[in-house]
């Protein structure tokens, strides 16, 4: 979510438009539905079509018709997953997808890896500090309700890391998702506190 993120900021900024953090964040994650779909099939199909660059791009062509640059920040944060997370970071993903089958990506670093931890949590912090000094990270604190999109990772990625057991994420990675699970958690909140009000 903070590759994204810095991503998406870096992209809306060179294109001079604006964009929604909490969709931005949301779509960093989308590709891992897969993993739902792996659970409920009974099939290892994880790194698969929703990892697909070819899949992102046919996807946002409505969207870039649409919105016309608008659309990058977003594009940019939905193929930031597969073409930087998980090809650097456990590799064999399909990631040209119906085209090929054939598996990308690099075999060496692993989410126990400390190159993994080291680069993940440097990135958590990079991106927090910007974050911070852009005003973004108060962006969570407002009744808007579109930050109920938080949901996603909120469900999908967060809670479930931690309900796990053995823990999914080293150890050294566990204060960012927990930084993460109250940020977003705190902001669906304000939104559900503000529909009932």
């Amino acid at each position: 979510m903070a590759l994204a993120y810095l991503l998406g900021k870096a992209s809306a900024k060179l294109l001079k438009v604006n964009f929604n953090i909490p969709l931005i964040l949301a779509l960093s994650i989308i590709p891992d539905i897969d993993i739902i779909f792996e659970f409920l099939l009974n099939s290892p199909i994880h790194r698969g079509p929703t990892h697909s660059i070819i899949t992102v791009i046919l996807v946002f062509i409505p969207f870039f018709l649409l919105y016309r640059q608008k659309a990058a920040p977003y594009f940019v944060a939905l193929a930031s997953h597969s073409l930087i997370g998980d090809f650097l970071i456990g590799g064999q993903l399909q990631l040209l997808w119906p085209l090929y089958t054939n598996e990308y990506g690099f075999r060496g670093i692993k989410i126990y890896d400390p190159v993994n931890i080291a680069l993940e949590f440097t990135l958590f912090a990079i991106a927090t500090i910007i974050m911070f000094k852009t005003r973004d990270l108060f962006r969570f604190f407002r009744n808007n309700k579109l930050n109920m999109i938080l949901a996603i990772p909120i469900f999908t990625v967060l809670l479930p890391t931690f309900a796990s057991y053995p823990l999914r994420v080293p150890i050294l990675l566990v204060f960012p998702h927990m930084f993460y699970l109250v940020l977003f958690s705190i902001s669906v909140l304000i939104v559900v506190r503000g529909i009932f009000k």
